[in-house]
């Protein structure tokens, strides 16, 4: 039993400065690269370099500088870096083979950089999602869902996938779809949905908003409203000219007509 406390003595005392050493300098390295992150990101903030460039840099510079302060703390602990370099190269074709995918969507974080389909504060819709940018990381893409959520998406499939860019022009196209009764005169109807487009302050003068007669449907006929109006203000438009639409046309006397279902009773003789 004595022997092997004096082992372990032994053991303890050769290797503590060496635990305690690395320990030291991975708590401060960490909070340093923290620190030279965040002052990265403000000299790039005062340069005039794009918000979604400097997180994206800064990302990538903790990424590497953690990597090199894992490479400090192991030497540290008496491992050869040279043999450590080794064990890397010798693995790095089966991580490589294990993390294609990550690789990807490095490779697609990389490409959002340099083509810039989009920048933090867009909003966008792609992957059968829809969302305002909220954070371009290595890895991934973050957006703020209309409810709220929050949507993670690969870079690997956003950078090889369809982007619908709703902010990079400014102005944005209402499209509604309005039916009457076939009854109801189609200048009047026109006229009185046109009123409540130039009547809504957030409907943009130019380009000029539209109505027109779409569809000649089964108990309607349809018009569809195309109002313009700036980014920002789509959805309060879309929700109120569909209101004041509704009311307006109550108020004309004009009838919106409603599904009808007939029932065909069958009498035996």
């Amino acid at each position: 039993m004595e022997e092997y406390i004096e082992k372990f003595q032994d053991i303890f005392v050769e290797y503590a400065p060496k635990v305690l050493t690395a320990l030291v300098i991975l708590i401060v390295g960490l909070f340093a690269i923290k620190i030279v992150v965040s002052s990265a990101r403000k000299l790039m903030g005062k340069g005039g370099v794009d918000v979604t460039l400097q997180k994206f840099l800064g990302n990538l510079a903790g990424w590497a500088l953690k990597i090199l302060l894992f490479i400090v703390v192991i030497s540290k602990l008496g491992v050869e870096t040279t043999s450590f370099a080794a064990i890397i190269a010798a693995a790095g074709l089966a991580v490589g083979l294990a993390l294609q995918g990550s690789l990807a969507n490095f490779a697609g974080g990389v490409l959002i950089m340099i083509f810039k389909p989009f920048k933090i504060g867009d909003l966008v819709e792609t992957q059968g999602e829809i969302g305002v940018v909220k954070e371009i990381e290595i890895f991934t893409t973050k957006l703020k869902g209309l409810s709220n959520k929050e949507i993670i998406i690969p870079n690997g499939a956003l950078s090889n996938g369809n982007i619908v860019n709703y902010t990079t022009e400014g102005t944005r196209r209402v499209d509604l779809v309005i039916g009457v009764s076939y009854d109801a005169d189609i200048k009047k109807t026109k006229e009185v949905l046109m009123n409540v487009l130039t009547s809504h302050p957030k409907v943009l003068k130019e380009p000029a908003p539209t109505v027109n007669v779409s569809e000649l449907a089964d108990s309607s006929v349809n018009f569809a409203v195309r109002p313009w109006s700036t980014s920002d203000d789509y959805w309060d438009v879309y929700f109120d000219i569909t209101e004041n639409a509704k009311i307006a046309l109550d108020n004309a006397g004009i009838e919106i007509p409603y599904p009808h279902r007939v029932n065909i009773n069958k009498t035996e003789d």
